[in-house]
């Protein structure tokens, strides 16, 4: 997002008046960000951030303790009930330059939630007493009756805390210390000045970043302007305090703030945050809040929420579909934040500053932290392509500048330093697919450049790239088998998901190849596009892992996971065919194929489409089918390519209603992998009836059609890509127990297959569908 610092305030009070222009309804009153907090991860709940922000301040209850091996469960958990600070950024593998309000005796160590005697600065907290919005986040603290509220602009976060009377009261900048994903701190500094700002830095040692680009650091920067003078202050470090010191060194280093104790105290802490240096955090904070006071800083993040939700509007009688449905496009929004600082400046994959292209003042685009783009084909680029088009063509841009700089695409980064955490890349398919829907106006040349060399090129190219086997897949036509070999296990482990993986975006980005008339390249993509084929067994009818000989491997076990298959089995990754699937039909055969996909799901039902009610990331790796996890996510729509589309419509709706819950552990199944708003834009775009399995990557792109669970559903199209103003869908005899479609119209003209491209939906107009209790597949 842009936002000229000048021309703030009118963009704010045009993104209000689009709201209120567009309906009356609020929609953040759907949105629970509590949803599926149990077990998970760091970035997943950040109530009081912006959409696509940098700051993202929110409560930690675990943040402290840290995960073995970065990517576990930590940061709030709905199970706690102590909050031990709010820190301000909450990215993947991000974290860090947390407040904490305390009363009474000054207490500079958090102690741990399971202490019965209090030993440091955590507070009891209860649901009950937290109010959790897009743009907003309070909560009492019971242990000293503060009651704290959050809320940012892109680049600031805002920390309101009203104490009460008559006890000591301190505010703590708690910065050399681990925050969730953070990984160990190697340094940190944070001063008083006599200006009476508060600056300083940590810098942090991602466990990813330690794998994926050994030696290299995370820093992080900030700024921060109290609205009342403390007391007094000091200098901490552990439990070690040091009065009217301005401040503090190395790890553990924090700073103290103290208020007078006689009266009730409101104090605001306004701080600017940065990923290059103290001064561009300044800068940030000038720019974006250095006039703004709370109240209106939130009632501005909120509004820009608003504006962001109510470009799908949806419409039913059934509530919690509602919150299901804006708590996964609020999750959506809320990953994949800023980067970049508001004169252009961002930070390099070598550690160095670089200087984004500028125009009047103003970024051309901007740099984005991004969780690896694993599956985000099937939810994450459908939804951001067809309703957040500017935001799609910025994540190209920014990893495209990185392409620039490091000479390889690298889909998952933490400060521009690489975390591709599953030793893959699809971002290929992403800014193919974009291509193919007229999204263009980002550097095509260099893109495709970077799409050839991310497909064929295997040479030199660093762990953080991913594609780890693309020099024996060019060679092999298929990633070959070991079940041992040498440095980390994606480099040898995974050889058939990597080869399934591999295929589907050759194939995309052949396309784009043959739009371009490169020949040469086309010919050998779709070559190797068909990777696949040489791992089907058809004495079983399961994609088989293969040794570098030609040879199956022995022993072969379609249920067991990891051998040849990353976070999944043969079960699942047999249908990994997407853009293929008449193929895949064909050598199966459409009853085989079709029988046993129906009763995959008939099984898989009774454990919830996963792993039951077990709590854990991993909970559904060895079943049938897994709706938790990535490899999975297009399957139950593969009966529209198989010619059932009556059983995608059945499963489609089963899935959403059963497995999405709306509370804090059934949310994203139970305990699950939300991994930045994929699972959520699943919902999105799957209970709106629009999913394509290829991700939009086709020459000619388009949605298959399933059944809505809404009665209309209105999508708001962007006028600087679509020639549409909006696209409705009108579902008619949406009743209990009418699960099936009966006929499927365009702009008044039957449709007699479901599907429609790309091209004729925005431009607008209107889909109606009628349902009725009887499955039909013909139209």
């Amino acid at each position: 997002m842009n936002i000229n610092s000048k021309n703030i305030f009118l963009f704010f009070l045009l993104v209000f008046g689009q709201v209120v222009c567009w309906a009356d309804e609020n929609l953040s009153q759907y949105v629970e960000p509590r949803i599926g907090t149990a077990h998970c991860r760091w970035f997943h709940f950040a109530p009081g951030a912006m959409p696509f922000g940098m700051a993202k301040p929110a409560p930690s209850t675990n943040g402290s303790l840290g995960n073995p091996s970065g990517w576990e469960a930590t940061g709030y958990d709905y199970r706690d009930n102590t909050i031990e600070g709010f820190p301000c950024l909450h990215e993947f593998q991000v974290g860090g330059i947390a407040l904490m309000p305390i009363c009474g005796k000054l207490l500079t160590m958090p102690g741990l939630p399971s202490d019965t005697i209090k030993t440091g600065y955590r507070s009891r907290f209860s649901h009950k007493k937290e109010v959790v919005e897009p743009g907003y986040y309070s909560v009492l603290l019971d242990d000293y009756q503060i009651q704290a509220e959050l809320t940012a602009t892109p680049r600031v976060a805002f920390q309101r805390f009203t104490f009460p009377q008559g006890r000591e009261k301190y505010i703590l900048f708690n910065i050399g210390n681990r925050q969730g994903e953070s990984g160990a701190v190697k340094d940190a500094y944070v001063a008083y000045n006599q200006d009476r700002t508060i600056e300083g830095w940590v810098i942090t040692e991602p466990e990813y970043v330690k794998k994926y680009q050994p030696g290299a650091v995370v820093p992080l920067y900030f700024s921060a302007v109290l609205d009342k003078e403390p007391l007094g202050y000091g200098a901490y470090n552990g439990n070690t305090q040091q009065k009217d010191v301005r401040e503090s060194k190395g790890v553990g280093a924090g700073m103290y703030f103290s208020f007078a104790s006689s009266t009730s105290e409101v104090v605001t802490a306004k701080i600017g945050l940065s990923y290059t240096s103290v001064e561009n955090a300044r800068l940030n904070l000038q720019r974006e809040a250095s006039d703004l006071n709370f109240n209106q800083a939130k009632e501005r993040a909120q509004a820009t929420w608003e504006d962001y939700l109510g470009r799908i509007r949806v419409e039913t009688t059934h509530r919690e579909d509602k919150v299901k449905f804006y708590t996964g496009l609020y999750h959506a929004l809320l990953g994949r934040g800023l980067a970049s600082d508001v004169n252009g400046a961002y930070p390099r994959n070598d550690g160095s500053i670089g200087q984004l292209p500028m125009k009047d003042d103003i970024p051309l685009y901007n740099i984005y932290n991004t969780d690896a783009a694993w599956g985000a084909q099937w939810n994450l680029s459908q939804l951001w392509t067809l309703v957040y088009p500017e935001y799609m063509s910025e994540y190209i841009s920014s990893h495209l500048q990185v392409y620039k700089d490091a000479g390889w695409l690298a889909d998952g980064l933490a400060n521009n330093r690489y975390v591709s955490g599953v030793g893959t890349n699809l971002l290929s398919t992403i800014i193919a697919g974009a291509y193919e829907c007229g999204i263009r106006d980002f550097d095509t040349k260099t893109a495709y450049e970077a799409c050839l060399k991310n497909e064929l090129e295997g040479k030199d190219r660093p762990l953080g790239a991913g594609k780890v086997n693309t020099t024996e897949f060019v060679k092999y036509g298929y990633v070959p088998h070991k079940d041992e070999g040498e440095g980390h296990h994606e480099t040898f482990m995974f050889s058939a998901s990597h080869t399934l993986e591999y295929s589907y975006s050759a194939w995309a980005v052949a396309q784009w190849a043959e739009q371009l008339g490169d020949k040469v390249h086309y010919d050998q993509l779709m070559n190797l596009s068909k990777g696949w084929e040489r791992l089907y067994d058809s004495s079983c009818n399961f994609i088989r892992p293969k040794k570098a000989d030609g040879q199956f491997i022995d022993n072969f076990d379609p249920m067991q996971v990891w051998r040849g298959f990353q976070e999944g089995n043969a079960w699942q990754y047999t249908f990994y065919v997407p853009h293929d699937v008449k193929n895949l039909v064909a050598k199966m055969g459409a009853d085989e194929f079709n029988l046993r996909l129906d009763s995959i799901f008939t099984i898989s039902q009774k454990k919830i489409f996963s792993g039951g009610t077990e709590v854990g990331a991993f909970a559904g790796l060895q079943t049938l089918y897994n709706q938790g996890n990535q490899p999975c996510l297009h399957i139950s729509w593969l009966f529209n390519e198989s010619g059932r589309p009556s059983l995608t419509q059945k499963w489609v709706r089963a899935i959403l209603n059963e497995f999405y819950g709306t509370d804090g552990i059934h949310g994203y199944g139970y305990g699950q992998d939300e991994d930045q708003g994929q699972l959520g834009a699943w919902y999105v775009i799957s209970s709106i009836g629009l999913f394509d399995v290829k991700g939009l990557t086709d020459k000619h792109p388009s949605f298959g059609l399933g059944a809505p669970l809404f009665d209309k559903v209105t999508i708001r199209l962007s006028d600087k890509y679509y020639s549409g103003k909006e696209f409705v869908i009108n579902v008619l005899d949406n009743n209990q127990g009418n699960s099936y479609v009966q006929q499927y119209s365009l702009n008044g003209q039957l449709l007699h297959e479901p599907r429609i491209s790309f091209e004729k939906l925005v431009k607008g107009g209107s889909l109606d569908i009628k349902m009725g209790k009887q499955p039909k597949d013909t139209y």
